[in-house]
């Protein structure tokens, strides 16, 4: 039978989701304990791959076990899991159901914090001495949508078939000094959207146009984009299926 889990984790203290030797990570410390709450050698295999640092307010993952669950697996799950990574929903999906290859979406949030806030320092990039230009950000921003191919944003040297991504969403929105920037697509490229985050922060603080950043996106080198802003602002927010 296959299981799904739905978790949440705070990424400071991860060097990202997947398993790597030598570092600590969600999928070891997921693996760890649904292997001792069953007895068994069970790996879990995860909706997708965050990298080091970033947080998933949802993620998805599934395993495949021969019986019946019985009682509050999330309990029990949580009972040996660190505090910084939670199981909300254990449940039951057909055997072909994939937690990676069956997601149709995944959308992630940026956040970035105007001034200075102590207590969001894990959780936000803060820009206090500067001033962005939002409404060009968003101009920006919904270039996105008319390009599929996405190599300008993504790591150098990485391991993929295509840099091909259908983006559906991308938009800043702003509550007070919290500053959001939501973009969602069938799949994303790794270090893609902390990327494409620090190069809408150039066309805000004016050092290029929007004209510019069509230019980079056409692009399709690394080196033309923005710096890779920080992991601490980037979350996992929600993938569908």
């Amino acid at each position: 039978m296959r299981y799904f889990i739905e978790l949440s984790y705070q990424g400071k203290n991860y060097h990202g989701w997947q398993i790597q030797p030598d570092v600590i990570t969600v999928q070891e410390k997921l693996n760890k304990a649904v292997s001792t709450i069953f007895q068994l050698n069970i790996e879990v295999v995860g909706a997708g791959r965050t990298d080091t640092g970033v947080h998933a307010s949802q993620m998805f993952a599934h395993f495949d076990l021969d019986k019946e669950l019985k009682g509050d697996i999330p309990h029990k799950l949580n009972s040996v899991l660190p505090p910084d990574i939670v199981v909300h929903n254990v449940f039951t999906v057909v055997d072909e159901k994939h937690a990676r290859f069956d997601a149709i979406s995944r959308s992630y949030e940026y956040k970035v914090w105007l001034g200075r806030n102590p207590f969001l320092l894990d959780f936000s990039w803060q820009i206090h001495s500067q001033n962005l230009n939002i409404d060009l950000m968003n101009e920006a921003a919904s270039l996105l949508l008319e390009y599929v191919d996405f190599q300008t944003f993504s790591k150098v040297k990485t391991d993929v078939y295509t840099y091909n991504c259908d983006v559906t969403e991308a938009i800043w929105k702003q509550n007070g000094k919290e500053l959001t920037f939501y973009i969602s697509a069938n799949r994303f490229l790794r270090n893609m959207v902390r990327a494409i985050v620090g190069t809408l922060v150039d066309v805000g603080l004016g050092k290029i146009t929007k004209d510019e950043f069509r230019q980079i996106i056409e692009s399709k080198s690394r080196s033309n984009a923005g710096l890779s802003v920080p992991a601490k602002g980037l979350f996992l927010t929600k993938i569908k299926y």
